[in-house]
């Protein structure tokens, strides 16, 4: 059965009664793109800078077989870079240590991210932090403007037939870390021993009203309506077992910010837990929400941890706590609970 601070369990859909709509948030339109990159083909000469000098000059006393005209055309056609950045200008100033390439093509630059960065990448992972509005993968209404979507043309700047492999998702509304693969059978690996691999998982959760107790577990067995919302019955093993962990961060009379740690992952989890607990997330109306001063879900990934699965190397993401969520707190005046906050 179900366990969470003695409320009664919710029954399941009523008859007659439809799911509300859900007004998600906004396609992300980030206001500071992430900065492009530069990929350098592989086989482009490199020059490394021992002296002050401008550009033009340390090419035509440095580059072998090539005239200054040459040099100049190279230059013009944006075949030259500077530590990855391609650079046109004759008088562009170079410093001790800098790397100077030629390629045989013109430096291809990639299209900036839009609603993501990149926090890590490596031959088998990459792992971003994602804006909420933003989707993890395409719908019906979406191709283009996703994650995996951007993160495809990413690696084919590199090479033509690379791909991207989803290992989990996050909620278009749910901001936070993600991590996806770079082969086939590392994502195969990543799911099939996702409980082995990754230490930590945890969210901050921005709550509607002062939750009563610092913290608890919420165990129920979820199901899901033809709307595509999802609840906990009321009965046992009907469904797929949840189990959400949470503790008080900061509270006061209108909100409290929780840090929710996840059991299991499964969908919508961690909204329909915190509207079971009498609390549902700011922003979030399809599962109970009723306050909007945040302008967006207030749920965010803020620690992936795990074990890399090649190098065997441990690694840790934390993206903090959203300022929004911070913000709206202080307004009202929070109070924090634990001293131990990061």
């Amino acid at each position: 059965m179900r366990k969470r601070e003695n409320h009664k369990p919710r029954k399941g859909p009523q008859k007659n009664q439809p799911a509300k709509a859900y007004q998600s948030a906004k396609p992300v339109k980030p206001t500071k793109p992430t900065k492009p990159t530069h990929h350098t083909p592989p086989k482009a000469r490199e020059y490394t800078v021992q002296e002050p000098a401008e550009l033009l000059s340390f090419l035509l006393n440095t580059v072998e077989n090539m005239g200054r005209n040459s040099i100049k055309s190279t230059l013009a056609r944006g075949q030259i870079s500077v530590n990855g950045q391609a650079v046109t200008a004759y008088n562009h100033p170079l410093q001790p240590g800098q790397v100077v390439s030629l390629s045989k093509e013109k430096i291809i630059e990639a299209p900036p991210f839009v609603g993501l960065s990149i926090l890590h990448e490596d031959d088998d992972i990459i792992v971003i932090n994602k804006e909420a509005g933003l989707l993890s993968i395409a719908s019906e209404q979406e191709k283009e403007l996703t994650a995996y979507h951007q993160l495809t043309t990413h690696v084919r700047l590199q090479h033509p037939s690379n791909r991207i492999f989803v290992v989990h998702r996050l909620d278009r509304d749910t901001s936070g870390v993600m991590m996806f693969a770079k082969k086939e059978d590392i994502k195969q690996q990543l799911q099939n021993n996702w409980k082995e691999i990754v230490q930590e998982r945890s969210y901050v959760a921005l709550v509607e009203g002062k939750v009563r107790q610092p913290e608890g577990t919420i165990s129920s067995w979820l199901k899901e309506m033809k709307t595509l919302k999802m609840y906990s019955s009321p009965y046992q093993n009907d469904g797929q077992h949840a189990v959400t962990h949470y503790k008080t961060l900061e509270a006061n009379s209108a909100y409290s910010l929780l840090e929710v740690h996840l059991e299991t992952g499964r969908k919508n989890q961690i909204r329909v837990h915190m509207e079971d607990l009498g609390h549902p997330i700011v922003g979030d109306k399809k599962y109970g929400a009723k306050s909007r001063g945040l302008g967006r879900l207030g749920l965010h990934a803020r620690i992936l941890a795990f074990t890399h699965p090649t190098s065997g190397k441990p690694m840790r993401f934390d993206t903090g706590i959203p300022k929004p969520f911070t913000r709206l707190l202080q307004q009202d005046g929070s109070a924090p609970i634990r001293k131990d906050r990061r």
